[in-house]
């Protein structure tokens, strides 16, 4: 194996093997604390600009295929792990997970003690990195580090989002064939182009009603898209820099904005769109959504010392007083008090308008929002889950209810 070095901005560095494609990578470096679901997390678009390192020490023992990607390509910077199976297990694997990497460029490292690395971001904080396999001078790779410019401020939405609108159709995966296509379409029916039929259960409340959907993409995962797909919706999705005016054009009977890298406050004219589509349609934020809903309203963002990403984090739905266990990846985190704070040029409504309904059990943090008075709510985590949990699954039912309120949907 050849050898690799990981160094942090701090001078911190780990020695260990090449793993995965060879040269040199910088970002910010984080730890997942998920023991399985590397593919989804490798493809999830909101790791744009980290570098990703997995707690669990076996790391590649099923391989990867087609079905469990999450975009059309990886975007994370870098991947660390402790070991890497030398054996991909599993009658649905194509490949290794290194050879994946190394086909897609990813500059991975193996071999280090990736304990020792998630102790020290836990108490120094979540900060730049660089692995490289071609400089292995610890005083060069240190300096790399801290030249990197970091997260803040920076807009990674516009390197992850589409190129022009399209329809999604898929839906979830089911055994024994997979992803779906919906049963009908609207072409058949008369209406579009847009196909908008479900494999739902018969007699499922949703198997004869559908609604119209613009998702925005900042960084959008696929399994969003087709959990919307199976509750009934009609999914067209757009780029992040699609104007209001554009987006109900489109009537749709709700908007939905997705997860995504980065600092939300570095995509100010994603906010500037959502404060012009508060109220007019039923909205709901996953994610960086979240985020950008709290600063549309007039709250303020803020950076966490090492972030939330893995499967097992607890939190309790306010509204109902049942707790779930979460799959959550963001390093950013609404302030709950800056609405209080907010002046009344900024804020959406009162301060007590603006209400918290999911929290963090571990450290407390907003973990979802809605509006007493407008249609609109969302959560910091991923209900769509894959990978993770599927215990919030029940949110995309919410939005579907929220949109029936508001509007009678066509068809």
């Amino acid at each position: 194996m050849k050898p690799a070095v990981l160094a942090l901005a701090d001078g911190t560095v780990f020695e260990g093997q090449t793993y995965g494609a060879e040269g040199e990578t910088v970002g910010e470096v984080v730890f997942n604390t998920s023991m399985s679901g590397y593919q989804e997390i490798l493809t999830d678009p909101s790791y744009k600009g980290q570098i990703v390192t997995m707690t669990y020490p076996l790391i590649g023992n099923y391989g990867v295929n087609p079905e469990d990607v999450e975009s059309r390509r990886p975007f994370v910077e870098g991947f660390i792990i402790k070991e890497g199976s030398a054996r991909a297990s599993n009658w649905r694997a194509k490949q290794s997970l290194e050879e994946y990497l190394g086909e897609r460029g990813i500059v991975g490292i193996q071999g280090i003690d990736t304990r020792a690395l998630t102790r020290h971001i836990r108490d120094h904080g979540a900060q730049e990195g660089i692995i490289s396999t071609t400089d292995l001078d610890p005083a060069s790779l240190t300096a790399k580090a801290k030249a990197s410019p970091g997260l803040i401020g920076r807009d990674l939405v516009k390197e992850v989002c589409c190129d022009a609108p399209f329809a999604w159709t898929q839906t979830v995966w089911q055994w024994p064939r997979g992803y779906g296509e919906p049963r009908a379409t609207s072409h058949e029916q008369g209406i579009g182009p847009v196909q908008l039929g479900l494999f739902a259960a018969p007699g499922s409340r949703f198997a004869a009603r559908h609604y119209k959907v613009v998702a925005y993409d900042c960084g959008i995962k696929w399994n969003i898209l087709r959990q919307l797909i199976q509750s009934g919706c009609e999914v067209t999705v757009v780029p992040a820099s699609t104007a209001a005016a554009d987006v109900l054009k489109l009537d749709p009977d709700g908007i939905f904005l997705s997860n995504g890298p980065g600092d939300p406050e570095g995509v100010p004219y994603v906010i500037a769109a959502v404060r012009e589509l508060i109220g007019k349609r039923p909205i709901f934020g996953i994610c960086l959504g979240h985020q950008i809903i709290g600063l549309a309203l007039g709250g303020r963002t803020y950076k966490l010392k090492f972030g939330h990403h893995g499967g097992n984090q607890p939190v309790k739905d306010l509204t109902t007083g049942k707790v779930e266990i979460t799959a959550q990846n963001h390093g950013f985190a609404v302030d709950m008090q800056s609405f209080r704070d907010a002046s009344r040029e900024e804020l959406r409504g009162e301060p007590e308008d603006i209400v918290l309904t999911h929290v963090n059990l571990n450290d407390k943090t907003c973990e979802g929002l809605m509006h007493r008075r407008l249609p609109l709510f969302s959560v910091q985590y991923h209900p769509e889950a894959s990978p993770g949990p599927h215990d919030a699954g029940y949110l995309f039912t919410r939005f579907v209810e929220l949109m029936g309120q508001e509007r009678q949907p066509a068809g």
